[in-house]
């Protein structure tokens, strides 16, 4: 598989990944384990990847484990270069999904990091305000896992 320049200078300085190829728009996409997420967070950061443009998650495969995605822009003041781009997949198993929160890296991680564990349940290390945003705080499960069992009754609160 072609790797790209960030794959290329994260092997250089024997920075541990594995790079999954490019999307149909050319950015490049690495895989980190989650134990090395928060150093190669870090790493990155100082490189220059100073904007955390969005994080998601998903659920990979029934049974499976999940995936969270971290896209992160490099902005470079005062220039005429074009800013660079990389998504950085970070897996956890489903029966632990536990994956070091980057809040205290990029600020912007605070909501999304939230939602990701409201829906599919990944837990983010460390993150200051780790709870539910859009669901119930008793809610049971997480909506967005592909075994997830939709109940057969809605309760409406505070609906006035």
């Amino acid at each position: 598989m072609q790797q790209g320049w960030l794959s290329n200078w994260l092997v250089k300085h024997e920075v541990v990944h594995r790079s999954l190829g490019f999307d149909h728009r050319g950015i490049e996409t690495l895989q980190i384990k989650a134990g090395d997420w928060d150093s190669i967070a870090v790493i990155l950061y100082v490189y220059g990847y100073n904007y955390l443009r969005s994080q998601c998650a998903y659920d990979v495969a029934p049974g499976g484990s999940l995936a969270s995605v971290y896209h992160l822009t490099r902005i470079q003041y005062g220039t005429d270069r074009k800013e660079e781009v990389c998504s950085i997949k970070v897996f956890a198993q489903k029966d632990n999904p536990r994956i070091p929160s980057v809040f205290w890296i990029w600020r912007s991680a605070d909501f999304q990091e939230r939602e990701s564990y409201d829906m599919v349940g990944i837990s983010y290390d460390n993150h200051p305000r780790l709870k539910r945003i859009p669901m119930p705080e008793n809610w049971i499960g997480w909506p967005l896992r592909k075994d997830y069992i939709t109940p057969n009754f809605y309760e409406i609160q505070d609906a006035h």
